[in-house]
């Protein structure tokens, strides 16, 4: 069944006075439960997209729509997950996880078990009293992602929130992200920069041309889970996403230079 569509999506960028064609009609279908991974050149327009899709922007043409209707503004439907965490520090980490639930109005006492249950399944538990400045990088990320969960979106969207971590976290979450995909049946979309973190993640990696962008191409990940980026089985994948990135790299240091 598919979950979201995005049709011919359009948008553009004032640079200095002239109008800049970031994205050039973006066609992508993703299916309810998917896990689809974005990369592509630094630029092109990947979190720009991810934005569109969150309704924290407009395309200048085409649509997304969500359930097969029409969508334009933020809902809590979508949740967005960012590089960095955007938590309060002020707050414990429970107060952060349930955040969102108040908002929504929901009572303490079922806040307070949906926040647990959350939290326990980032194993978090044991510092759910903690100050989030009290945490390491990592941890801030757990929450984040654990935060986002608990209001049960329909499709978590996640803007490179594994890019400040150091190699051994990033490995870490990598593992849990994929054990909690299976758990949660989540659709999610998830933009990286990094190719390994797209083909250890994705079971689809939408690779997006230079900007202007388009999508070039789609790469089926049809390989067992849980994954491990050392797994040199994941090696095809990572060269077949490399050769459809290289010469896009390439136009775009070549249009830097002009």
């Amino acid at each position: 069944m598919t979950k979201l569509q995005a049709k011919n999506i359009v948008k553009t960028f004032d640079h200095n006075g002239n109008s800049v064609l970031v994205l050039d009609s973006i066609n992508l279908n993703v299916e309810e439960g998917d896990f689809v991974c974005i990369v592509g050149p630094s630029g092109c327009g990947k979190s720009t997209f991810l934005n569109i899709i969150a309704g924290l922007e407009q395309p200048d043409s085409g649509e997304i729509l969500l359930n097969g209707k029409p969508i334009s503004t933020a809902g809590p439907d979508r949740t967005m997950v960012f590089q960095e965490g955007a938590l309060f520090p002020w707050l414990k980490v429970i107060d952060n996880v349930e955040f969102g639930l108040k908002i929504a109005g929901i009572p303490k006492d079922e806040r307070r078990l949906i926040s647990q249950r959350y939290l326990d399944m980032m194993q978090l538990t044991k510092f759910a009293d903690s100050y989030v400045y009290q945490l390491s990088t990592g941890m801030k990320q757990r929450i984040a992602i654990a935060r986002a969960l608990a209001m049960d979106p329909e499709i978590l969207l996640m803007d490179e929130p594994f890019a400040a971590l150091d190699s051994q976290t990033r490995d870490l979450l990598l593992v849990e992200l994929q054990l909690i995909w299976e758990r949660t049946k989540k659709t999610i979309i998830f933009v990286t920069h990094n190719i390994s973190e797209s083909v250890v993640l994705g079971n689809r990696v939408a690779v997006f041309k230079n900007r202007p962008s388009q999508i070039k191409k789609e790469i089926t990940i049809d390989y067992r889970r849980p994954r491990l980026s050392e797994d040199e089985n994941l090696q095809k994948y990572y060269h077949q996403i490399v050769q459809e990135l290289k010469s896009e790299v390439k136009a775009q240091i070549k249009d830097e230079f002009q």
